[in-house]
Order: structure tokens, then sequence, then C-alpha cells
């Protein structure tokens, strides 16, 4: 489905299904939205798709382009992101075998067994919870709350918490 809409407003211009994402076809989207309206077209913002950009400048050939700064964002952030992906599947490797822990205290009622599954709980949290690329790095966010878990379980530890029944939590 392609959307025209004013940026300002946001109203929708035209909306229409193509079977093909072709210059032509985009070309005559275009021309078609500019036919019906009262004022010329003085800027196109897309997501910088190539087809769309061949086809604005065929259609629309004085008409400044840019992308929207979403996807600007994105493209500026994509090396940062990649690192911060790579960071984070190494964070996540760190912190493998949450489910073995949550078994070892399954048949277990006691308060310790419920600290533990609160800390497993955290560990999942921390690992889904991805964000929304560019906007958040996501491995950064998994870094500083693995850590606030560490030093929680570092603090309970020095408390006194008996080291035998918070070890099955070594793996965090």
């Amino acid at each position: 489905m392609w959307v025209f809409r004013e940026t300002v407003s946001g109203e929708i211009l035209l909306a229409r299904p193509l079977l093909s994402e072709c210059e032509v076809d985009l070309a005559a989207l275009i021309t078609e939205v500019q036919a019906t309206l009262p004022v010329p077209i003085q800027g196109v913002i897309s997501d910088g798709q190539h087809s769309i950009r061949k086809a604005v400048a065929s259609a629309l050939p004085d008409v400044p382009h840019q992308l929207c700064h979403f996807h600007y964002l994105r493209e500026a952030a994509k090396p940062i992101y990649e690192a911060d992906h790579h960071a984070k599947k190494e964070l996540k490797k760190q912190v493998r075998g949450v489910r073995p822990i949550e078994r070892a205290i399954e048949m277990r009622n006691d308060e310790i067994a419920t600290v533990i599954r609160h800390y497993c709980l955290a560990v999942r949290s921390a690992l889904t919870d991805d964000g929304r690329p560019p906007l958040t790095a996501s491995g950064l966010k998994l870094h500083e709350r693995q850590t606030l878990i560490a030093t929680s379980l570092e603090r309970v530890a020095k408390k006194g918490a008996s080291q035998r029944n918070l070890s099955v939590c070594t793996a965090f």
C-alpha cells in the first residue's frame, strides 16, 4: 500500500496498492497526487527507497527530496547499531542458563528461592527488552541492567545471605 500524506497535517492525499514498486508506476502516482492539489508540491519526505528516489526525481525534478528523520537517524547510526548489537549478543552469552537455575529451585518455597526467582525474572526481562534502534542502544541498556543485577546480588551476599543458598545464582 502506497500512502501519500501532507506532512504538516498528516492528511492522506492518496492511498493505493501497487503490484510493483518500479519508478514509472510510482512517478505516475506522484503525478496523480500533484494534479489533485491546488498548490505545487514543495518537498518530499520518504524512507529513501531507491525506486521512490528515482520516481520523485522523474516526476518532480526541481522539488527537494529528503529522508524522514527516523530513516535518516537509522542510516546515520547503522555502524553504532551494529557494534551495539554485537555487544548485546556477547552479553547475552554470559547469562545463558536461567532455566536450569529456575528448575533447581522449582520445588522450594522458602524466602531464598523467592529471591532467586525474582533475580531470574529480572535477568529474563533485561534480555528481552530491546528498545527501538536507533533511538535506544539495547546493548548498552542490557549492560546497565546486568550491572544493576550483579550489584544487587553482591549487596545481598554482603548482607550475610548464605553463599550455599545463593550459589545457584553464580551464572548471573
